[in-house]
């Protein structure tokens, strides 16, 4: 039987050991800031581990380094999942980060003017706490998946590795942004395969290129690191939007679908006989399913009142309304960039700053 351990005093606590909460430790260790970063996965790195077999990343390596350590490839290359996740582990002992994973977060709530976080049954008094996780939590799945016949295969992109895990027959892909259109491409190599929804536009040029390795990755970076941020008046007006909107479709074109054999369907509707039903009345017969729904926040852990009716953390740039509680890692923190490895960088930095001086302030006053 587990009991309560004796709380651990630590000035700042990071909850997340991903690339947001890897940056935030750089920053606070280079300023000789003591903490901890918790992490509910075995190992560093597990949260790229834990995707599909063949994903690789839309940017470059030379653009995939977290500050102090430059990308271990080929810097025109596109790193694999796997590259990335054993370049998180490597970036946690260069740097001496103390990570402790095997660790989720139970609970986050106030304890006097600072913060008690519970994890299983460890528990941490901080002063300070950063939640350095995205924004997509827990896999969404409609409700209709509960009408469908048990006979169906059916698995949330966030559980799909590779096709093996399908049985024989059709394939419905249901959501058209990134992630279904890379599974898609993928499944329709050995399985007929039907992909519901509509993309949200997409990149016009192959990223694959020189030119767009070269040249064109750098002016997209600019514009999303630069341009549209809450420093500028044309991101403060366009965020409402972007937070609410899915990604244009980055590698993949939808000429690069019809090529592949995938077939374009409308959305699904409901379901009948506990088969899906498109929005045109036509009855799927598909033996498997593969949501690519999204994800809801999940932050019901968070026992403070930080979030908004949508689940979602109410914050300005990173800085909650209680003080002392940061957000770091979530889309458009602060730029089209803080859900990625360029921003996540910048944005760590910034609170980081934040924290040392409140430190600092608590140290004048004691």
């Amino acid at each position: 039987m587990k009991t309560k351990s004796e709380a651990q005093r630590v000035p700042t606590v990071v909850i997340g050991g991903g690339q947001a909460g890897l940056a935030v430790g750089y920053h606070l260790a280079r300023r000789g800031h003591r903490f901890v970063i918790l992490d509910a996965n075995q190992r560093v790195g597990d949260a790229w581990r834990n995707r599909w077999d063949s994903l690789r990343l839309f940017t470059p390596a030379r653009y995939a380094a977290l500050p102090g350590l430059r990308f271990p490839a080929s810097g025109a290359s596109f790193p694999s999942k796997e590259q990335m996740a054993d370049y998180l582990e490597s970036y946690a002992k260069c740097f001496g980060l103390p990570v402790r994973t095997g660790l989720r977060v139970d609970r986050l709530s106030r304890l006097g003017d600072g913060f008690l976080v519970v994890a299983g049954n460890q528990r941490f008094e901080a002063e300070n706490v950063v939640v350095a996780m995205a924004n997509y939590q827990k896999p969404r799945v409609p409700a209709l998946a509960s009408a469908l016949h048990p006979g169906i295969t059916q698995i949330h992109a966030s559980e799909y590795r590779n096709p093996d895990q399908l049985q024989e027959g059709d394939v419905l892909i249901v959501g058209a942004g990134n992630s279904g259109a890379d599974i898609a491409i993928e499944v329709a190599k050995t399985r007929r395969t039907l992909l519901s929804g509509k993309e949200s536009g997409y990149v016009p040029f192959p990223i694959h290129t020189l030119l767009w390795r070269h040249l064109l990755v750098r002016l997209v970076r600019f514009v999303g690191h630069h341009v549209l941020t809450l420093g500028t008046p044309i991101g403060r007006r366009l965020r409402p939007k972007m937070l609410h909107r899915a990604s244009p479709l980055v590698r993949v074109k939808p000429r690069d679908l019809l090529a592949a054999g995938v077939e374009r369907v409308p959305r699904v509707a409901g379901a009948r006989d506990g088969r899906p039903v498109l929005e045109d009345g036509r009855v799927l017969g598909v033996k498997n399913i593969v949501w690519c729904t999204g994800y809801h926040p999940g932050f019901g852990w968070i026992d403070l009142p930080v979030l908004g009716e949508d689940g979602e953390p109410i914050h300005d740039r990173g800085v909650s309304r209680v003080p002392g509680m940061f957000f770091v890692g979530l889309h458009y923190l602060y730029s089209m960039t803080s859900a990625t490895i360029i921003g996540v960088a910048r944005d760590a930095e910034r609170i980081v700053k934040d924290i040392v001086r409140r430190s600092e302030r608590g140290a004048e006053a004691a």
